[in-house]
């Protein structure tokens, strides 16, 4: 690569400029290309939206990733009588976690092109799985709070504030960091404070950058279940 430059474009880049390029190009490209002798039978190679892209972004990051359609011991459990709702679940959660796995998000609509359904299904199949295995699935909807569902910061909050569990537990049940559940709760805390000393949500918004849906639902917890407790976290 870097060959090609000194010879093609001998005049436009020097030395240290050509091995900088040579090596940016060669990462990109093997970022970008898979093996196909690491793909099983019943997987397949799918584009997705980095987990750290900005929702809305003009220019979203996307990574290859490898996802598992079906394998051994799913066939194994449908001989033995598992019921096909309840395998499309299994196969939406492992395709999500699987994902988030590889540093992306799937969307519900990249789960209903994949398994020839509507994204309202897929996204049922996902809540069925949730609530029946009391976890949360990683999905640019809980991970970059897009759409109508609720924001994974309040699912934090909720499971720190209400349910009582150890931020380590949480972080473990939502798919984040200990550090992301940290500055999450921190930020809970801040809002706690402002609102409680009678400040409205758009001053709290202006003072700690937090934005008003997420300010909506921290008071929504603080005036259900913290309000005239002494809760600290």
């Amino acid at each position: 690569m870097e060959n090609f430059f000194e010879t093609q474009l001998p005049k436009t880049f020097g030395a240290d400029v050509r091995d900088f390029l040579a090596d940016r190009l060669i990462k990109i490209f093997n970022a970008n290309n898979r093996d196909i002798n690491t793909i099983k039978p019943g997987q397949v190679l799918w584009n997705a939206v980095h987990k750290d892209t900005k929702s809305g972004a003009h220019n979203m990051k996307l990574v290859p990733i490898v996802l598992t359609l079906i394998n051994d011991d799913d066939i194994t459990k449908l001989e033995n009588g598992l019921k096909m709702p309840e395998h499309r679940q299994n196969v939406v959660a492992r395709m999500l976690e699987e994902a988030f796995s590889q540093d992306a998000l799937l969307s519900m609509r990249d789960v209903s092109l994949l398994l020839c359904t509507s994204s309202s299904y897929a996204s049922y199949m996902r809540k069925v799985y949730e609530t029946k295995h009391n976890v949360t699935l990683p999905h640019p909807g809980n991970i970059q709070d897009v759409g109508n569902c609720i924001t994974h910061k309040y699912q934090i909050i909720y499971k720190c504030v209400v349910e009582k569990k150890s931020p380590l537990k949480v972080a473990r049940e939502i798919n984040h960091s200990m550090r992301a559940v940290d500055r999450y709760l921190r930020d809970f805390n801040c809002v706690k404070t402002l609102y409680l000393d009678g400040k409205d949500e758009h001053y709290i918004n202006f003072v700690t950058k937090i934005s008003l849906r997420v300010i909506d639902q921290y008071i929504d917890i603080i005036n259900q279940y913290v309000k005239g407790l002494d809760v600290a976290l």
